[in-house]
């Protein structure tokens, strides 16, 4: 046999550098489409974890509110109505002064400082 013959029933090169580029193209089709699926995955893990975060920060503001008026009815009996209330809605203010200026420094303040 010569070495310089064709086998009969082998694929040529270009038939063979075809079936390659198809090849390669559905192996990158189907990397982009796991790509989709991954991130359609956490994107959806992500919106259900926000859910619930907002839920929790509803139910937290909520036990917050409860817990101020019942401050200020605390108050109340001891230094009457108004007064527990403006000394309740005072120190909250207080406190969410000092809080907002926190925020403010930590926001001009250079990085590594």
């Amino acid at each position: 046999m010569d070495l310089r013959e064709p086998v009969i029933g082998e694929p040529s090169i270009p038939h063979l550098v075809a079936r390659l580029t198809h090849d390669a193209r559905d192996v990158a089709r189907a990397e982009i489409a796991l790509a989709k699926a991954k991130a359609g995955a956490a994107a959806t893990r992500y919106k259900k974890a926000a859910v619930l975060f907002a839920v929790a920060g509803v139910l937290a503001l909520a036990a917050l509110i409860t817990l101020l008026i019942g401050l200020v009815l605390t108050l109340a009996t001891l230094i009457g109505p108004g007064l527990a209330t403006a000394a309740v809605v005072g120190a909250v203010l207080v406190v969410s002064l000092v809080l907002a200026l926190a925020g403010r420094s930590r926001l001009t303040a250079r990085p590594g400082a």
